[in-house]
């Protein structure tokens, strides 16, 4: 029988991956083998290392968005189905990426329709972010064509999945789902709270029962998209902390993950940033099941703990994502100021940066890009 394939969209710092952990946990209750995929520009992804704490098998492809990394994706397929045999595929796509029913979805049904069944895109958002994009709630904003790629992601969704209900007064969730129904008439409004379970099991439900509707096909300015994509700076970094001696013996993980991310937080408002999403995992070196994950959505939102470590810790290995429209020489200048004063500075623990790589993404080049079919 062929696995059912999941894709959920939906821009930087919307949920996704909390939605999706507990996506997995449903399917995993329901005694359904659930294999994940996750996507990055770069290396080093929290979302990977996430979906591995809670015991998933996890692929992740690096070095570009599914749509122009597609035999990556057919290969990470393949690689899952090989260990575990997933029934249901949950992808989730790099944050800034769309056009995605075009450029994955209708190739993996035409070309590989005996392996999988493909659901209904799905795209996830922010409310606060949402409600600032379509001019129902003050707040910093993203320039003209960042905003552009969000738009796009919910013209092309079947699902548009509004996330965090828990943040919303109930006057405030009618005014944003009457906006997004006016504004995207083709697309099946959902509410939720993935931290909370809010709604989740309906929304699941429809998903895995869904079909794709072939004969969508988005009308986008391929220029105009990798311009945005262009203006978004991109940090991936992975760190290793270790207590220095001086009577230091270990040290509060969730604490230091918090401070790193308020002080990356003033850097990176100092050089006039919005922030996408910056999100962070520390773990015992050696130990990736047991893991703290904090992430900041919006350059005027608090940084907030989704996992927590039990007890202090003597070192650990730090992944570290940011995603912001800024150049990415600023977030480098950001990152490695905030990791010496919150690790070196005030807690005297010595760090050292395995790997850091900071850039902006290329331009979007399809492996395939399919028209949609007639009705």
């Amino acid at each position: 029988m062929p696995s059912r394939y999941i894709m959920i969209g939906g821009f930087l710092g919307a949920g996704k991956t909390t939605l999706i952990q507990r996506f997995a946990r449903f399917l995993d209750s329901n005694g359904e083998k659930v294999g994940l995929i996750t996507n990055d520009q770069g290396a080093g992804l929290v979302d990977s290392a996430i979906g591995r704490s809670n015991q998933f098998p996890v692929e992740e492809i690096s070095g570009g968005c599914f749509c122009c990394r597609f035999n990556s994706l057919i290969d990470a397929a393949v690689s899952l189905t090989t260990t575990t045999r997933p029934d249901i595929f949950l992808a989730e796509p790099v944050g800034s990426c769309t056009d995605l029913v075009a450029t994955v979805s209708l190739p993996l049904q035409k070309i590989y329709g005996d392996d999988y069944l493909v659901a209904p895109l799905s795209v996830l958002v922010d409310p606060i972010r949402a409600g600032q994009i379509l001019g129902i709630r003050e707040g910093r904003n993203f320039s003209e064509n960042v905003t552009y790629i969000y738009r796009k992601q919910l013209e092309e969704a079947e699902f548009i999945v509004v996330n965090k209900l828990d943040l919303l007064e109930p006057d405030d969730r009618e005014l944003l789902v009457e906006k997004l129904k006016s504004e995207f008439p083709d697309s099946q409004v959902c509410c939720v709270s993935a931290r909370e379970g809010t709604g989740c099991e309906e929304w699941f439900e429809a998903v895995l029962h869904a079909e794709m509707d072939t004969a969508r096909f988005l009308d986008i300015d391929y220029e105009r998209y990798g311009e945005g994509e262009a203006l978004l700076g991109w940090l991936n970094a992975t760190v290793e902390i270790k207590c220095d001696g001086g009577g230091i013996d270990e040290f509060d993980g969730n604490e230091l993950l918090k401070s790193i991310a308020s002080t990356l937080r003033e850097k990176l408002e100092e050089d006039g940033a919005e922030v996408a999403h910056l999100k962070m995992t520390l773990n015992p070196i050696g130990d990736p099941m047991e893991i703290a994950a904090i992430n900041l959505v919006r350059g005027d939102s608090e940084p907030e703990l989704s996992h927590r470590l039990y007890e202090p810790i003597d070192d650990g290995e730090l992944l570290l994502n940011i995603r912001a429209e800024v150049d990415p020489d600023s977030l480098e200048r950001a990152a490695n100021l905030a990791l010496e004063q919150t690790i070196a500075i005030d807690r005297a623990l010595s760090f050292r940066i395995v790997h850091l790589e900071h850039f902006r993404p290329g331009m979007p080049v399809p492996t395939h890009r399919m028209k949609a079919e007639a009705l």
